[in-house]
């Protein structure tokens, strides 16, 4: 395999820490995988409370951080998934979502489940096209 294919896992303090066998992002060739980000904050540990709007911004500040740790940032994000507990926040979300990515948004799409790690409301995972 050639060193540019090979996969390298990104960790970052600047995002929730993992809590299993998963790596907060992986690096393959010129991609980079974030796996779900919860609204966890990451210098606490703690679970964000509060509004659907608060929790989304959470979330996407955790993806940030691991983009920004593997050398890329939110405009580097080619495609997210957003899984919520209930689609009745999906406009509350999509808003902040908005915030995040207001040039030129990724491919997304958007479900809801029967249930996420931590009994969480949003959960967000996301591609990355790194830079250069």
């Amino acid at each position: 395999m050639s060193e540019k294919n090979r996969k390298r896992a990104i960790v970052t303090e600047a995002a929730p820490a993992a809590v299993g066998p998963y790596s907060q992002g992986i690096v393959c060739g010129n991609l980079l995988f974030v796996s779900g980000q919860l609204p966890i904050d990451p210098s606490s540990g703690e679970l964000v409370s509060g509004s659907i709007e608060e929790k989304t911004r959470q979330v996407l500040s955790n993806l940030r951080a691991i983009a920004e740790a593997a050398g890329a940032s939110l405009e580097d994000v080619v495609k997210t998934t957003v899984f919520l507990k209930d689609m009745n926040d999906f406009a509350a979300m999509n808003g902040v979502f908005a915030e995040y990515f207001p040039n030129t948004p990724p491919a997304r799409a958007a479900v809801q489940v029967a249930a996420l790690p931590k009994d969480v409301d949003i959960e967000i995972e996301a591609i990355v096209l790194m830079p250069g």
